[in-house]
């Protein structure tokens, strides 16, 4: 059965290199924030959220051993 949900296709970077928005294949624009709660709802296909060492969450993409769609992978967006 094909996935109907979202998926991310391109993302936004701070000068640090971190996350901070991101566009999906529907065209919607999300920040970090708004990202994390689809995300979590399990609205996003591809990618999943871990708490990390510092206690904050943080999305990524699933593990399926192909680095070509890491979430830093994706292309840039204005």
């Amino acid at each position: 059965m094909h996935d109907q949900r979202e998926q991310f296709i391109a993302v936004q970077k701070n000068s640090d290199g971190d996350l901070t928005a991101f566009k999906t294949s529907t065209g919607r624009m999300l920040n970090y924030e708004e990202a994390l709660q689809e995300v979590q709802s399990g609205m996003i296909a591809g990618v999943n959220v871990f708490k990390g060492k510092d206690g904050e969450r943080y999305i990524r993409g699933d593990a399926d051993g192909d680095p070509s769609n890491n979430l830093d992978q994706l292309p840039g967006f204005e």
